[in-house]
């Protein structure tokens, strides 16, 4: 298996694209830690995803630096050690560029970039430290998209997060190659996650959405969860300040492709 015996942490991992990840991981013989607000899809995700191995739900804000400490010091009480983290905690506000609140602005930021700088630096500190002690580099995966590069109207503040996560991928791997640490991020394009089916029921977004996909689907999340479980294992040893973009090839298109109704 990919990741026998190895410890994870996936933020944000009670729903989507990081319940997918968390899924696979333990398919692939990882030990889970589950990081998230919600009380009550985290503990569903726990209990569902414990027939695949050991799983543990933590209550974290990522945002708030003394939660990250907590969750890194509840995931060495119940693992004795981290090997990956998944950045995947993120929200998003829609509101047009005029009409948008400073405050919605600073609560995206906070989440999805503060939160990755913050789990990510805590997170490494441990593994230098466990390295310094003769022990093996580590993996971390920030989930960005492929908003960090097109630039959507009403999602301001996601859109800026979504970039400066990719610039924060690139720099964080600068800083901890020296310790063998890997840090990789994962761009997807359209997946099927809850956000997304509330508007797939509308025809005219769902063409528009398979208009700009030249592989004529929407994306899965296991799909991503693939890409993650590579990342985050030894077929990945050279590879690192990466972003891996999961979007049925829309970057390289400048037209649009005919949609079968």
């Amino acid at each position: 298996m990919l990741l026998d015996n190895k410890v994870a942490i996936v933020t944000g991992g009670a729903k989507g694209i990081g319940y997918a990840i968390a899924r696979r991981f333990l398919e692939e013989g990882a030990r889970v830690v589950i990081a998230d607000l919600d009380d009550v899809a985290g503990p569903k995700a726990t209990a569902e995803l414990s027939v695949f191995g050991q799983v543990r739900y933590v209550e974290c804000d990522v945002g708030e630096r003394l939660d990250v400490r907590n969750m890194v010091a509840a995931t060495l009480d119940a693992f004795g050690d981290i090997d990956v983290l998944v950045n995947d905690a993120a929200i998003l506000v829609k509101a047009d560029f005029l009409d948008l609140d400073p405050a919605d602005f600073d609560r995206v930021l906070r989440v999805n970039l503060k939160g990755a700088f913050l789990c990510g630096q805590a997170v490494a500190r441990h593994m230098v430290e466990r390295i310094k002690a003769g022990g093996t580099p580590g993996a971390i995966i920030n989930l960005s998209s492929v908003n960090a590069i097109f630039a959507i109207a009403d999602q301001v503040p996601y859109s800026v997060s979504k970039g400066g996560l990719s610039q924060l991928t690139r720099v964080m791997a600068l800083s901890l190659a020296p310790y063998g640490i890997r840090v990789n991020a994962i761009g997807p394009g359209s997946i099927a996650t809850e956000m997304l089916e509330t508007v797939m029921t509308n025809p005219e977004v769902r063409r528009t959405i398979l208009s700009r996909t030249p592989l004529g689907r929407i994306g899965e999340p296991r799909e991503i969860a693939a890409i993650a479980a590579f990342l985050a294992s030894n077929e990945a040893s050279y590879i690192t300040g990466q972003t891996i973009y999961a979007d049925g090839g829309r970057l390289p298109l400048n037209y649009t492709v005919p949609v079968n109704d």
